[in-house]
C-alpha cells in the first residue's frame, strides 16, 4: 500500500460524506451536488480549499478497492477529526446519504458503521438522521 496523505480535519469530513456517496458503488449526481452545497456554504467550511476535494476523493476511492481499506479510512478521519466535530460529521453523511430521497442498504449499513466508529450516542444519531430525513423530504 502507497503511503496515504495526511486528512485535514475538514478533508476527514470530505472523506465520509464521499464515502456514503460511493459505499453503493453509485454515486449520484443529487450527492455530489449535496456535497458540493456543504462545502460552498457551511460555515465549518469557509476556509477550504475546495481544490482538495479530487484529492480526498481519491484517497477514499483507492482505500475502498483495499481490502481493509475501510478501516485505514476510519482510522485516519479519527486521527485528524476534532472529537468536537463527530456530530457534525454524522449529520453532513446523514445529508449526503439523504440527498437523492432514499437511503439504500450499503447506504443505511455505511451510515451505522460511522456512527459506531465515531461513537455517536443512538438518540443523538435519531435525531440528526430525523432532521436529515425532514430536509430531504419532496412533495
Amino acid at each position: 500500500m502507497t503511503e496515504l496523505p495526511p486528512l485535514s480535519p475538514l478533508d476527514s469530513l470530505v472523506a465520509l460524506m464521499i464515502t456514503v456517496s460511493a459505499v453503493d458503488e453509485n454515486i449520484r449526481t443529487a450527492e455530489l451536488v449535496q456535497i458540493s452545497d456543504i462545502v460552498d456554504n457551511l460555515p465549518v467550511f469557509a476556509n477550504y480549499d475546495a481544490d482538495m476535494l479530487p484529492v480526498v476523493a481519491r484517497t477514499v476511492f483507492d482505500l475502498l478497492e483495499q481490502e481493509d481499506g475501510l478501516d485505514a479510512l476510519f482510522g485516519l478521519i479519527r486521527g485528524a477529526l476534532p472529537e468536537r466535530l463527530y456530530e457534525t460529521a454524522y449529520a453532513l453523511a446523514c445529508d449526503v446519504a439523504a440527498a437523492d430521497g432514499k437511503i439504500t442498504g450499503p447506504e443505511a449499513r455505511m451510515l451505522e458503521e460511522i456512527r459506531e466508529e465515531l461513537d455517536i450516542d443512538r438518540l443523538h444519531a435519531a435525531a440528526i438522521e430525523r432532521g436529515s430525513r425532514a430536509r430531504h423530504m419532496t412533495l
